[in-house]
């Protein structure tokens, strides 16, 4: 694309939200094209091509074997070649495309969204929500503002089991809850050391750091390790943990954010280039009850009798005024009383939980209402604002106060401006979407 033509993409928003807004048939596919192609890029691909209600219609990403790879995958599972793209800006100008789903690096969640909406797609995109407090923000107002149906990738809200154990909770399962924890003990190797080197043939490095800093290419700041960097990642508080926080969330049965938060921990036992931390504590605070979180990337044991899988403890733990609460992917747990009696033992069933969460966000991009997404933009960016508070805590080394009213840190203008981060042009994610 040109200036020119990305200036005119930008303004076009309202008349190809319009024009995109077409009434689908009950026997129509939804025309759906996958923007990012790499690990998890794969399962979105795989999934959708299952899905009765979508057609794989493009594909997309800055990395042209990648992009190749994608192509053929797509082809070999539906026998029908999809558009490839190396420029999501295309696929967004793409009258064919209804909706995008789009397994982004961090940094580009936000404003590959914003983008999305102003040319009148649905999105599904994956967690965190947004990189940062304001983004998250915007990316409200542009669903809102275009009727855009936006999905995050937050599976836990559309797994029955789970959602039979919130309500539970609501129904006084263990009486009054007054902690939520969430444990993200997940094995993390280090990363080791890799100098700056040339960018690869085929990369489009410009793109791939968009809205972050430019800087040298470097292979671990590609492919997966990206999230261990700030530009571009928010640790794994903000990459698996984001699950556990939102599920956290839900059964304290919190919508807003606290009045305050903590966290501190550090990069222990490695030395390698990984910026993020590997042991993470955090607490916030909502009056009369909190949430706490733990990340353990390092060997570590379980707790609260979670489930250990290949050296994982992914779970949550709820305590209340009659008993507590555990859940995690072999199902929950109830204990009451004194004694901790087991009176609860729900076994999860075997389910693709990606497979039902884009059947839900489907489902909304025919109803065109939001409150049928299990997970709306919303919900997403709540839970994962608290693990920016958290790592805006840390990364101040002190406890903030944060309030509902204004948006804002209380007087606290070095925390604020860690609310929003400076973008590189022409990766702006704009104040007036």
């Amino acid at each position: 694309m040109t200036q020119q033509s990305r200036r005119n993409f930008i303004y076009m928003g309202t008349a190809a939200a319009l024009s995109a807004s077409r009434v689908l048939g009950a026997n129509d596919k939804i025309n759906v094209a996958v923007i990012g192609l790499g690990g998890r890029g794969g399962a979105h691909m795989k999934t959708y091509a299952k899905l009765p209600d979508a057609r794989i219609a493009a594909v997309c990403d800055v990395d042209q074997a990648a992009l190749e790879r994608g192509q053929a995958l797509v082809q070999k599972l539906t026998n029908d070649k999809p558009k490839g793209y190396a420029d999501m800006r295309e696929v967004f100008a793409d009258k064919d495309i209804v909706a995008v789903s789009m397994p982004l690096p961090n940094h580009w969640h936000a404003l590959a969204t914003i983008w999305a909406c102003q040319a009148g797609k649905d999105v599904y995109v994956e967690k965190p929500a947004c990189h940062n407090v304001y983004e998250g923000r915007k990316m409200v107002e542009a669903a809102r503002k275009y009727n855009r149906m936006v999905q995050i990738g937050s599976q836990s809200r559309s797994i029955p089991y789970m959602q039979k154990a919130v309500q539970s909770l609501r129904d006084g399962a263990i009486g009054k809850v007054y902690l939520a924890k969430g444990l993200c003990f997940k094995r993390r190797k280090s990363i080791g050391h890799a100098p700056d080197s040339p960018v690869p043939p085929g990369v489009d490095w410009d793109k791939f750091l968009g809205p972050a800093p430019m800087r040298p290419f470097n292979t671990l700041r590609l492919k997966y390790n990206w999230h261990w960097f700030w530009d571009t990642g928010n640790g794994d508080i903000g990459n698996q943990g984001v699950h556990e926080m939102d599920i956290a969330r839900w059964g304290l049965g919190k919508d807003e954010l606290p009045a305050s938060a903590g966290s501190m921990g550090g990069k222990y036992v490695y030395n390698d280039d990984q910026e993020t931390p590997n042991t993470q504590m955090a607490t916030f605070d909502y009056g009369e009850s909190e949430v706490m979180f733990e990340v353990r990337g390092i060997l570590t044991g379980s707790e609260g009798g979670l489930q250990t899988a290949g050296g994982n403890t992914i779970g949550n733990l709820f305590y209340g005024s009659d008993g507590w609460m555990a859940l995690d992917g072999a199902g929950f747990r109830v204990y009451k009383g004194e004694k901790s009696e087991l009176t609860t033992d729900e076994k999860a069933p075997r389910e693709d939980s990606t497979a039902l969460h884009m059947s839900n966000f489907l489902s909304a991009v025919r109803s065109r209402n939001y409150k049928d997404l299990n997970a709306d933009v919303q919900i997403g960016v709540t839970s994962a604002d608290l693990c920016h508070l958290a790592n805006i805590s840390y990364r101040l080394k002190r406890r903030v106060n944060f309030d509902n009213g204004s948006g804002k840190f209380v007087n606290d203008e070095e925390a604020d401006r860690m609310l929003t981060r400076a973008y590189r042009a022409p990766y702006v994610v704009p104040d007036v979407v």
